[in-house]
C-alpha cells in the first residue's frame, strides 16, 4: 500500500518502512509525527481525495533533523559599478521513516512481506 502525502508544500509517494528527506518539522529525533494531507491512497484499490481524503494519516518516526547540501548564491554587476555579492544557503531539513498507513479505521502497519507472510500462514490454516 501507498500514499501520496502533503508537506511542507511537497508531495511525497511514500509505502510503509521508506525512509526520506522532508522540510523541517518541530519534532524530536524519535519522535512520533502525524500526517493528515493525504491526497491518495493506493493498493489493491486506488483512492483519490478531492482534494484530501477523509480520515486518512500517515504515521512516521523523526529518525534525525539535519541540514542540505549549501547553495551558493553569487550576484556580479558589471560595467561601471564592479560589485560581488556571494551568499550561501543551507536548507533544515528532516529525516523520517513511515511507519504506519491509516485509512478511517484501517491500518496497514510492517512491510509489504510481512503481510505476505500472513496470508501464507493463514492459507496454510
Amino acid at each position: 500500500m501507498f500514499a501520496v502525502l502533503k508537506t511542507g508544500g511537497k508531495q511525497y509517494k511514500v509505502a510503509t518502512g521508506d525512509i526520506f528527506l522532508i522540510e523541517k518539522l518541530v519534532a524530536e529525533a524519535g519522535a512520533t509525527v502525524e500526517f493528515d494531507e493525504v491526497l491518495m491512497l493506493g493498493g489493491d484499490t486506488v483512492t483519490i481525495g478531492a482534494p484530501l481524503i477523509a480520515g486518512a494519516s500517515v504515521r512516521a518516526e523523526v529518525l534525525e533533523q539535519t541540514k542540505g547540501p549549501k547553495v551558493i548564491s553569487f550576484v556580479k554587476r558589471r560595467r561601471k559599478h564592479s560589485s560581488q555579492r556571494k551568499r550561501g544557503h543551507r536548507q533544515q531539513l528532516t529525516r523520517v521513516r513511515i511507519t504506519e498507513i491509516s485509512t478511517a479505521g484501517i491500518v496497514t502497519a510492517g512491510t509489504e512481506t510481512a503481510s505476505a507472510d500472513a496470508v501464507a500462514v493463514e492459507a496454510a490454516n
